[in-house]
C-alpha cells in the first residue's frame, strides 16, 4: 500500500507539473490545424526550432522573400508569411492579398564572407573589393527580388562599387544559396546576413557592413489565418532564440 501511495503521489506531481507547463507554453496549433509557414530563407534554423515546439506538424517553405510574396499573391496556401523586406510585405497588403497589418519582428546585419580561415579586411572600398575578387564572382541574393541582394546593392552603390562589380556577380534565388557558393569555394566572396554566416563553419566574416550604409533590415510577419496570427504571437515571445542565432532584436 505504501508503494502504491508513493506511486500515486509521484503521478499526481508529474501531472500537475505538466499542467503548469501547458499553461505557460500554450500550443499554437493542434494536430488538425498544422501551421503552414512561408519564410525568408535566412530564418532557417531558429524558425525550425520554434515550429518543432508546436503540437501540430507545422510545415515551412523557405525561399527568397520576393518569390514567397508572389506565391502568396497567386493563392499559395499558407497561414503565415515572414519576409525579410518591408517593400514586399507592403506590396502584399497594398495589392489586397493580405488583409492584416505587417508585424515587425526582428532585424539583422549585413556582412561580407569568404571561405573559412580568410583574414578580415582592415579596410574596404570599391578598389579593394574588386581586387579581392580576382577572377571570381561576388555571391549575393538576386538584387531585384531577394532582400539581402537589395541591401547589398544599396551598400555597393553607396561605396561606389556597384558599377564596377555588377558584371562580376553570382546572383542566387536566396541568401542561403549565396552562402552555399562561398562555403563550397565556388565564389571567393559573398554578401549575406550575419545570422547566415554564423550558421556555417565553412565561411569567415571578413567585413561588417555599417548599418547606416544601406536601408534598415527588418523582418515582418503577416498572418493569413487565425492559426498564423497565433503563431506570430508565439514567435514574438521567442525572439531570444533568434538573437542567439545572430539576429538583432528591434527596439
Amino acid at each position: 500500500m505504501a508503494n502504491t501511495a508513493s506511486t500515486m503521489k509521484t503521478y499526481n506531481w508529474i501531472k500537475g507539473l505538466a499542467a503548469i507547463f501547458m499553461l505557460a507554453c500554450p500550443p499554437v496549433g493542434t494536430a488538425a490545424e498544422p501551421v503552414r509557414i512561408f519564410a525568408a530563407a535566412s530564418l532557417q534554423g531558429p524558425l525550425d526550432a520554434i515550429a518543432a515546439e508546436q503540437d501540430a506538424g507545422s510545415t515551412i517553405s523557405y525561399g527568397g522573400s520576393g518569390t514567397l510574396a508572389r506565391q502568396i499573391s497567386f493563392g499559395a496556401p499558407a497561414d503565415v508569411v515572414i519576409l525579410a523586406n518591408e517593400t514586399w510585405a507592403n506590396w502584399l497588403v497594398d495589392q489586397g492579398h493580405v488583409d492584416t497589418v505587417a508585424r515587425p519582428l526582428m532585424s539583422n546585419r549585413l556582412v561580407v564572407i569568404a571561405p573559412a580561415g580568410t583574414p578580415p579586411f582592415n579596410d574596404l572600398d570599391a578598389n579593394s573589393l574588386r581586387h579581392a575578387l580576382g577572377d571570381g564572382r561576388l555571391a549575393l541574393g538576386q538584387h531585384q527580388s531577394v532582400p539581402a541582394g537589395l541591401y547589398a546593392m544599396a551598400w555597393l552603390t553607396r561605396i561606389g562599387a556597384w558599377d564596377a562589380l555588377s558584371p562580376h556577380l553570382a546572383e542566387t534565388d536566396s541568401v542561403r544559396a549565396a552562402l552555399a557558393l562561398v562555403a563550397r569555394g565556388e565564389a571567393p566572396l559573398g554578401i549575406v546576413y550575419a545570422s547566415d554566416a554564423r550558421a556555417s563553419d565553412a565561411v569567415s566574416v571578413v567585413w561588417n557592413v555599417p548599418g547606416d550604409q544601406h536601408p534598415p533590415i527588418r523582418y515582418l510577419g503577416l498572418a493569413l489565418t487565425p492559426v498564423g496570427d497565433a503563431f506570430l504571437d508565439h514567435l514574438t515571445s521567442r525572439i531570444a532564440l533568434f538573437e542567439a542565432a545572430g539576429f538583432v532584436a528591434l527596439p
